[in-house]
């Protein structure tokens, strides 16, 4: 495994409705890749501090990529309001074209739970976006909080999807018939025990990460 440059540096990026915070984590001068990591549900407290996308954020810049996070819309210091998921897919696609203007990769995409949800919507038919990762994916809808996750349906690019075994908003089966419904190269990993969060399970999902990274060779 690389290793990153380890510090960070503190941003802003012109977002749809305003300002988006953003944190970056610096990656090597040799990077193959960028990555972007995307936080849970705002209006139940998700931001860029997540310990789910920190450990997200650490895997990847593990390997050396400049690893962006940001604040969607109306969470922490972003501009705007909360769009129930449908102004944040905007918010992705300008954390996309930042990472792209300023270092010309190819990118990797993982998002946590309503961050995977929007942020896979987002990338699906972006020829920058080489890679991506679901973890905590709700496939189980919860009151207005459903996604359309179809354009996964015909997404031949490589995709790992990481949850809990307890996770409630993405029970085993309903999971895996989801992955199941998608095209190859894809995996699929349960941590036992684990919860939506990963609380005290988050070494596992970060491991999970890594290892694949490393298996399809692009760390």
């Amino acid at each position: 495994m690389h290793t990153g440059a380890g510090a960070i540096r503190s941003l802003f990026l012109d977002g749809p409705v305003g300002q988006l915070e953003a944190i970056l984590n610096l990656g090597a001068e040799s990077a193959t890749h960028a990555a972007l990591v995307c936080h849970p549900h705002p209006v139940y407290g998700g931001t860029l501090h997540n310990k789910v996308v920190f450990h997200a954020i650490k895997a990847l810049n593990g390997f050396g990529f400049p690893a962006l996070r940001f604040n969607f819309r109306g969470a922490g210091l972003s501009h705007g309001e909360h769009d129930y998921g449908q102004g944040e897919i905007e918010d992705v696609r300008t954390a996309i074209d930042w990472l792209n203007r300023e270092f010309h990769l190819p990118i990797v995409f993982a998002g946590f739970s309503f961050g995977a949800a929007v942020g896979l919507q987002a990338v699906c038919n972006d020829d920058r976006v080489v890679a991506v990762i679901g973890l905590g994916v709700p496939v189980q809808p919860v009151e207005e909080r459903t996604y359309d996750l179809s354009c996964l349906k015909s997404y031949s690019k490589p995709k790992l999807f990481v949850s809990g075994s307890r996770d409630q908003f993405g029970p085993r089966e309903k999971l895996q018939t989801f992955v199941d419904s998608l095209p190859d190269p894809k995996k699929l990993v349960i941590i036992e025990s684990a919860d939506h969060f990963f609380e005290g399970r988050l070494r596992e999902m970060r491991e999970a990460v890594e290892t694949w990274i490393r298996d399809i060779r692009i760390g």
